[in-house]
């Protein structure tokens, strides 16, 4: 009877390892349906029983790397699986059709994965009705599905930012700067009316003398 390895770490997208060693790693490839879940059993591409227990809402992505008790390594791979592809339709609207379905998926909580020209959801045909009735083009294909995870997602990867991001500090309003019109300044300064220029009067007084 074959061991069982046990794994219980993760590292997203092999991150800090060595390319060799990630390379030689064995293979797993999995679907999204079993990607999401934290517990599960699989055979990766040496046929070794593998079997996956993970911090609760882990999110395995295609690229990760499993790493068994026995400090193996497994190298994740996302599964061609049934999606729903979405584009624009350039004749009847416009790439911005493309945000406006994202809302709506989203206000539906459908799992979409977000590329710059397509969108990708799980088969329902019902959506696809609703998403073709918007004038957006929808095609049943066989790819990686790797939606969006929520941005204060606990269980979701980080993305890599090494960066600090600065304290919040108090609004101090300030005076805005003169604008100082030079020689290369394009503003139009027509303001379509004449400024009438008015006489200033001034008054001379006159002393009369005084009589002794």
């Amino acid at each position: 009877m074959a061991i069982m390895i046990t794994i219980s770490k993760v590292i997203p997208h092999g991150k800090g390892l060595a390319p060799i060693l990630v390379k030689r790693a064995s293979t797993l490839e999995l679907d999204w349906d079993i990607r999401q879940k934290s517990r599960f059993d699989c055979t990766d591409s040496l046929g070794r029983q593998l079997g996956v227990f993970l911090p609760r809402g882990t999110l395995v992505r295609g690229g990760d790397v499993l790493v068994g008790e026995d400090g193996s390594m497994v190298r994740v791979l996302a599964a061609p699986q049934a999606v729903l592809r979405i584009t624009a339709c350039t004749a009847h609207g416009s790439p911005f059709d493309l945000t406006r379905a994202a809302y709506h998926l989203g206000n539906r909580h459908v799992p979409i994965e977000l590329k710059p020209d397509h969108l990708k959801i799980e088969p329902d045909h019902v959506l696809a009705d609703m998403l073709r009735s918007m004038h957006l083009i929808v095609h049943a294909v066989d790819e990686a599905f790797e939606p969006e995870g929520g941005a204060y997602s606990a269980g979701g990867h980080s993305h890599g930012h090494d960066h600090a991001h600065p304290a919040a500090q108090a609004y101090t309003p300030t005076a805005p700067a003169a604008h100082v019109h030079g020689l290369d300044c394009n503003h139009d300064h027509e303001h379509g009316h004449a400024h009438e220029v008015k006489p200033v009067a001034i008054q001379i007084h006159k002393h009369k003398p005084h009589s002794h």
